[in-house]
């Protein structure tokens, strides 16, 4: 059997080298996205940072807007809108109004918000923000439902508010709670039986909570009659591929550590001991995949047998290699690694094997049949009292007309 059992995107916050024209930028995240969409991927989600620099998506439906028009059939996800730094009336409002634009292309990432740089603009204290997420969802959803809701909290009011604007997608589009370490993402898309992104699942600590934040998943939609829905859960996971491991580690020198640094900056955890080659210190904590499309295939089915089945592997955006290096990488992940999952060159090899089985018992029959040709057309010959042409001395020659 063949088939789509697994899908494939990205996961584009983006990062981008802060010495960059910005408004460049954006339109080359467009180009990448429109490059995805011949490829044959099936996602792409789109991030929301307000600081810290690297990150240059204020607003994931104002991009996807604009991408969604550039594209035919990818789907897009904002991944995340951070829930504590929006009224949920007018987060739920501006979803609804992009299925209906995109006629159902769109899916609705949600998270508590990462940066603590954002947090602290906006007056919002971190150990606030998880909380205010679950308050947020929970009203979205009963809007997307199509209920009228009154909610009284510390941070908002709504008063008989309700969706003028009903769905595109029955009964509302996709919603996905992210997932890293800490098992909040996990609870709350078990209540609610909502989908997962796990947005860590390359990082170890990330890749270590994969199971046990799966089970939590699992124990609280039993607890509210759920069932958790497998291909619905994202895994997020860096990669970069080239033809060969070590064009792969010399491509991501372009911007590797200026990532590393970046994301250091914000939350050290990636601290590259003094001495050593980041690109080799990435690589041997298996952070990420700096390799060839075989083990972006390995990586994937170790994620497989850690999590068991998921719906969509979405690999970082990032600028770790140049544009050109870049493109290609994805070019090999859709030319190698996609076909290994969905397994859609089974029948060609089954079909080479049957023949390679069978070549001795073909190869006869076909010379036969060649064989029986000249010995018509010899006695055609002679009874016309004419002399053949010599036969060919062998090789393809001799068979192929």
């Amino acid at each position: 059997m063949y088939g789509p059992s697994l899908r494939h995107g990205i996961f584009m916050a983006p990062f981008h080298a802060m010495t960059e024209n910005v408004a460049l930028l954006y339109q080359r995240d467009f180009e990448l996205i429109e490059h995805l969409d011949r490829l044959g991927f099936h996602e792409a989600w789109i991030g929301e940072h307000h600081s810290a620099g690297m990150e240059t998506i204020g607003s994931p439906e104002v991009f996807i807007a604009a991408a969604a028009e550039r594209t035919k059939r990818i789907r897009f996800g904002t991944g995340v809108v951070s829930l504590p730094y929006h009224n949920p009336l007018m987060a739920a409002d501006r979803i609804i109004q992009l299925d209906n634009q995109t006629r159902g292309r769109v899916m609705f990432g949600v998270g508590p918000g990462l940066l603590a740089s954002d947090a602290f603009m906006l007056g919002i204290e971190p150990d606030v923000q998880r909380d205010r997420m679950a308050e947020a969802l929970d009203v979205i959803l009963r809007l997307f439902r199509g209920e009228v809701v009154t909610a009284q909290t510390d941070w908002f009011t709504l008063r008989e508010a309700a969706l003028h604007l009903a769905p595109y997608t029955y009964p509302h589009p996709e919603v996905c709670v992210a997932s890293a370490v800490t098992p909040s993402g996990g609870r709350l898309a078990g209540k609610y039986g909502l989908g997962m992104l796990c947005v860590a699942a390359g990082e170890t600590a990330g890749f270590d909570a994969l199971g046990v934040n799966w089970e939590i998943a699992n124990e609280v939609a039993a607890e509210h009659g759920n069932t958790m829905d497998p291909s619905r859960v994202r895994l997020v996971v860096g990669m970069h591929l080239a033809p060969t491991r070590e064009q792969a580690r010399a491509d991501v020198r372009f911007g590797l550590k200026e990532q590393i640094d970046y994301l250091n900056n914000n939350l050290p955890r990636l601290v590259v001991p003094d001495g050593e080659d980041t690109v080799d210190w990435y690589v041997e904590r298996r952070t990420a995949v700096i390799g060839t499309p075989d083990d972006a295939i390995e990586r994937i089915e170790r994620l497989q047998e850690r999590h068991g089945r998921f719906g969509a592997v979405l690999l970082l955006g990032h600028d770790w290699a140049d544009r050109e290096q870049t493109l290609r990488s994805f070019d090999l992940y859709a030319r190698y690694v996609m076909p290994h999952f969905d397994r859609t060159n089974a029948a060609r090899q089954r079909s080479y094997a049957w023949v390679t089985r069978n070549q001795a018992e073909l190869s006869g029959k076909r010379e036969a049949a060649a064989e029986n040709m000249f010995r018509r057309h010899e006695a055609e010959w002679a009874e016309r009292g004419k002399t053949s042409a010599e036969r060919p001395t062998g090789g393809l020659e001799a068979t192929f007309n």
